[in-house]
């Protein structure tokens, strides 16, 4: 269950790109939401961060079933999380509590992140 040839094993989800990657992009929603209005504590700050940390989690939970069948499941969990993430961030801008400049960068990784999950899946 590696990621690419000129690293050292994988021996835990710590190791996996996309569980990093995924720790990034919520410290990076948490930074985005932290001044938001209080008025969207429960509603869009509540709903975009659980779905981004929804993505390192499910990739860790996956990992840790060490069943393959089962890591791939996880997989496909995180990356519905994923586009749920780029969905808030899409609506955030909509109603006005971001740009969509503010949250360009975010979307692209998003999409990066998506094709590693992908491409982490096709391994298994």
């Amino acid at each position: 269950m590696g990621e690419g040839s000129s690293r050292p094993p994988i021996r835990s989800y710590r190791d996996l790109d996309v569980w990093r990657d995924g720790v990034t992009l919520v410290r990076d929603v948490y930074r985005l939401t932290q001044d938001w209005p209080s008025s969207e504590q429960f509603g869009l700050i509540s709903q975009l961060r659980r779905a981004a940390v929804s993505i390192p989690s499910n990739v860790a939970e996956g990992w840790g079933r060490h069943k393959r069948g089962e890591f791939d499941q996880f997989l496909r969990y995180a990356r519905g999380s994923l586009f749920e993430v780029e969905t808030q961030l899409i609506i955030a801008a909509e109603v006005g509590l971001t740009t969509a400049d503010a949250t360009a960068d975010l979307r692209q990784r998003i999409d990066v992140l998506s094709r590693r999950i992908t491409t982490l899946r096709r391994t298994l």
